[in-house]
């Protein structure tokens, strides 16, 4: 009797873990996926802010461009979800936008433009909400990291192969102090 006892609470507690932890890996793919949400957004409003500038800025090919090639280099790793290669190229795109909206302040018909007044504030909206989202991933990652190397629990991991995720990290540009005076002088 003792022993049906043990193995019934063995038993539950394996299924127990085993229902957390698919629990935790959806938060995480949930957490992923409106992820994914706002950088298709974005990636849909870039080109239109590109188009606008372009209008205005004949001599600021090189910011264009980079913000091109930064959308680019997101499409790609949000396509192979290589979170690693997101987070360098989200530091790319974040300077070339800096940047770029830094630049507009020298072309007065472009800051009157309204399409790119929308387009700004559609696109640091969207840099708001995604920043607000990375947190969450973030965390959802930590709880699913934490808890499959966490004795018991990675035993139930270990025997369903469950797999740790990598956190989206920030690009060291994005680390560092901002200079404002030096982008408004660019």
């Amino acid at each position: 009797m003792i022993f049906l006892i043990v193995v019934a609470v063995v038993v539950l507690y394996f299924v127990i873990a085993y229902n957390s932890l698919v629990s935790i890996k959806h938060n995480v793919d949930k957490a992923w996926a409106n992820i994914d949400v706002l950088l298709k957004q974005r990636h849909d409003e870039l080109p239109k802010l590109v188009d606008t500038c372009k209008q205005y800025m004949k001599y600021e090919q090189e910011t264009l461009e980079k913000v091109i090639q930064a959308r680019a280099r997101i499409s790609d790793a949000r396509a192979s979800q290589n979170i690693a290669a997101l987070g360098a190229a989200e530091g790319a795109l974040r300077s070339g936008l800096g940047q770029l909206f830094a630049l507009a302040e020298s072309y007065p018909e472009l800051k009157a433009n309204e399409q790119f007044l929308h387009l700004q504030s559609r696109i640091s909206g969207l840099e708001n909400a995604l920043a607000d989202r990375r947190e969450f991933y973030n965390d959802s990652v930590n709880i699913n990291n934490v808890t499959i190397e966490q004795f018991p629990d990675l035993i139930v991991a270990r025997l369903f192969n469950f797999k740790s995720f990598d956190l989206l990290e920030f690009a060291a540009e994005e680390l560092k102090d901002v200079d404002i005076n030096q982008r408004l002088n660019a």
